[in-house]
């Protein structure tokens, strides 16, 4: 811990930069209490560690300080000097005594107040939603920015995330999502933006890198984020995906490839209209090539042309999959998403897009041309060619 509290009260923050003969001599004449059980506690001024509270062996407090390593301590220590920087009134480790939590630093910014957690370890996903809700529920704004070393990248426009890491996910003001992230180590943000997944943890994402000392706080909570996604590498990616189905099956996955089958579709044959890239699509944890053919199944393959499509009708096949846990909604407790038919409504407006709906009202479309379904490699591979052309005009028209 970087915070500790004299016999008289006084705070004593270790995010300030104090010289360690200073805090020698305050050692020899002080002695120093946790400011949450009351305890006294250990000033540690090694050289291998940064400088830093300790409790004594068998203290009450491990839940709120639960052995942080010396990269969260870092990490949480510049976060806090980058904010007092910017003169944001800022408190490291300030303990809420109403909700028994402490975020690493509580500060105030345009006249709200924000609780920030800089998270270097997984916990389960139900005490961060419990903390979460906490701090929604005392007016606070939560901030929980991730450590960078917890982020796995496949290639530069490639990301593995957990469900855990999902739950980073935030929302700008006009609705891009983004997973921040801080190495204290390079001193740098990370922010994982433009994150479209095509699996449970696999996504394409657009990653920027910002030291922080060209960083304000309005670059934390506003930041721009790169949407733009290359259709081929993505259409790539799911070929592959869908050759490993094949080569290592999963059991979940079984009764898709049972259904499918039995409908006379082939996994590799499938319209090139299903498997789609949408913004929303972080939403659903499911790959989009699983809901999106359920889709179709169940919505779009048995209408004629000038028939209509509703998001009634959609909204409750959806639903009824969801109820039977084949398709699975992700978490997302810091993002403002909507609902899971925020991805299903970009979906149709894409297939409006590629001529295939027509958009009748705010809820209601009318099939205009009938999805093709291959029959063989070379007919898979002529719509392919033929959608790329329609998918890179509709890029363009953006």
């Amino acid at each position: 811990m970087l915070t500790a509290q004299t016999k008289l009260g006084i705070s004593i923050c270790l995010g300030l930069d104090y010289k360690k003969d200073t805090l020698l001599e305050l050692r020899s004449k002080e002695e120093f209490f946790c400011p949450i059980c009351g305890e006294s506690v250990l000033l540690k001024l090694g050289d291998q560690r940064i400088f830093h509270f300790a409790h004594k062996q068998g203290g009450v407090c491990h839940d709120f300080y639960e052995n942080e390593s010396i990269y969260h301590m870092e990490g949480k220590r510049q976060l806090y000097q980058w904010l007092v920087k910017q003169k944001i009134p800022s408190i490291l480790e300030y303990y809420d005594k109403e909700i028994q939590q402490r975020p690493d630093i509580m500060f105030k910014f345009n006249g709200e107040k924000f609780a920030l957690e800089y998270q270097c370890s997984t916990i389960p996903e139900s005490i961060l939603i419990k903390r979460n809700n906490s701090y929604l529920q005392k007016g606070y704004h939560p901030i929980w920015i991730l450590s960078s070393n917890q982020i796995r990248t496949k290639r530069n426009n490639m990301v593995v995330l957990s469900n855990f890491q999902y739950l980073f996910l935030r929302t700008t003001s006009a609705g891009k999502f983004y997973i921040p992230s801080y190495c204290p180590e390079k001193q740098q943000f990370h922010f994982v933006g433009s994150i479209t997944p095509y699996s449970i943890k696999n996504a394409f994402a657009h990653h920027s890198f910002y030291p922080i000392r060209k960083m304000d706080i309005k670059d934390l909570l506003e930041p721009k984020i790169n949407t733009q996604i290359d259709f081929s590498s993505w259409n790539k990616q799911i070929e592959k995906f869908l050759l490993n189905w094949t080569l290592h099956p999963s059991k979940q996955h079984h009764s898709f490839l049972h259904e499918i089958y039995n409908r006379n579709l082939n996994l590799f044959l499938l319209p090139t209209e299903i498997g789609l890239p949408i913004p929303h699509s972080l939403i659903i944890q499911t790959s989009p090539i699983i809901w999106q053919t359920y889709l179709f199944i169940d919505c779009i393959v048995n209408k004629n042309i000038g028939d209509l499509i509703t998001l009634q009708e959609l909204s409750f096949h959806f639903n009824k999959r969801i109820q039977r846990k084949e398709i699975v909604l992700r978490n997302l407790p810091q993002a403002k998403t909507g609902t899971s038919l925020s991805a299903v409504l970009d979906y149709l407006l894409l297939l409006e897009q590629l001529g295939i709906l027509t958009k009748m009202g705010e809820t209601t479309f009318q099939l205009k041309r009938k999805i093709f379904i291959p029959r063989t490699n070379r007919e898979k591979e002529e719509a392919k060619d033929l959608f790329y052309q329609k998918y890179q005009r509709f890029l363009s028209n953006r």
